[in-house]
């Protein structure tokens, strides 16, 4: 799937990692998608079955260690102890199945192995299980990738101009109204996105990933939506069974505590790689692919880069080539910096401080006055 070898191209300047809040460059890169997967060793295109699934088993592994002390051990605690043995179960629970969340996503990207029958099989188990909608959320996330920093076809986080923000956005532009906000967000934002697409592009009607005649999909796509919908009704009917074996509370503590975790967590790493003070925005008379796709930062969410597959700190390099498996992903992105220069974004501010930054910034996107590139959009904060 990859070429080998080494590329020369011209030269341009490293950005500083001091200033990650510096514009990257807006204009037309100096290199071609090519010369970039020409830097990037012919090994890291190759997907591996057995590799793949060695990482399934152990965060499975991992999930099901971490179930078995809470449901076996945790009763036998003290009352005060439980109260925070199972709060820390959720975080540390959730952090492992997002994960799993990870390699699901790889499914759908045909980067968990070289057969998409088996890639789509295991994306399904594993994103039902976790009530996710596995070949709606597939198709729409793709066109994500197809059309990424574009403000008018973008599927996730497209930031609104300033006219088209609501009445009450500078009413929140405050350190209660942004952690409200960001409450709502990390809590709710998934489903809703899920159910009545939130934040992604706007349709000319109502759009539903559970809808398979929604505006989202194509002919040929809506039996496979009807799947996934199967898919997260067998994974709630499992719950609705466990429920009436164990109780509700025993299904809620067990598994819906790490599920918010999980969808907090994925909403989180979305808003980071696509919400950056430096990062354009572009619309139909200014946006291409490749400055679209290299519209993404990567974090540095320390340990939980491992945890999360690397999604976090190789997210660039995952826009530029997302059938690249995430184990050789941070070898690609060691080869392609010296390529990408300028271009490439890293920011390793805390991801607290991060989250804050951002929410508090990137209210919205204008182009700048006076410039000649009026189709290209900045994040702006100022009512």
């Amino acid at each position: 799937m990859g070429a080998g070898g080494r590329v020369s191209v011209p030269h341009v300047y490293k950005k500083s990692e001091a200033d990650p809040l510096k514009r990257v460059p807006y204009s037309k890169p100096p290199f071609a998608l090519s010369q970039i997967k020409k830097a990037i060793p012919p090994h890291c295109f190759q997907r591996s079955v057995l590799r793949s699934f060695s990482y399934v088993i152990y965060d499975l592994s991992i999930a099901f260690l971490f179930y078995y002390v809470a449901t076996n051990y945790f009763h036998h605690l003290p009352q005060p102890l439980s109260f925070f043995a199972w709060p820390l179960y959720w975080v540390v629970q959730g952090c492992i199945l997002t994960g799993v969340w990870v390699i699901a996503h790889e499914c759908g990207h045909h980067a968990f192995s070289d057969y998409q029958l088996l890639d789509d099989i295991v994306g399904l188990i594993l994103h039902s299980g976790l009530l996710v909608p596995y070949f709606s959320w597939k198709y729409s996330h793709r066109r994500h990738h197809s059309n990424t920093g574009s403000l008018e076809r973008d599927e996730v986080f497209v930031p609104k101009q300033k006219s088209g923000i609501q009445w009450y956005s500078k009413y929140l532009n405050n350190p209660p109204g942004r952690l409200l906000t960001l409450t709502v967000t990390f809590t709710l934002g998934w489903p809703l996105y899920l159910a009545f697409n939130v934040s992604g592009r706007p349709y000319n009607r109502f759009a539903c990933h559970y809808d398979p005649y929604g505006p989202i999909y194509s002919d040929r796509e809506r039996f496979q939506i009807f799947i996934s919908d199967a898919g997260v009704l067998a994974g709630l009917y499992g719950l609705y069974r466990l429920a009436l074996a164990k109780g509700l509370a025993w299904v809620l503590c067990v598994y819906g505590g790490p599920l918010l975790v999980v969808n907090g967590f994925l909403v989180l790493i979305t808003f980071l790689q696509h919400t950056h003070p430096s990062l354009p925005h572009y619309d139909s008379s200014e946006w291409d692919w490749l400055r679209g796709a290299l519209a993404t930062v990567d974090r540095d969410y320390g340990i939980l880069n491992k945890v999360f597959h690397n999604i976090t700190d190789t997210h660039v390099a995952h826009h530029l080539f997302s059938t690249m498996p995430h184990y050789h992903a941070m070898e690609a992105t060691k080869a392609i910096k010296p390529i990408l220069g300028e271009y490439y974004q890293f920011d390793g501010t805390p991801v607290y401080k991060a989250v804050w930054r951002e929410a508090k910034e990137c209210i919205y996107v204008e182009a700048d006055e006076g410039e000649q590139s009026k189709g290209v959009f900045w994040y702006n904060n100022k009512f």
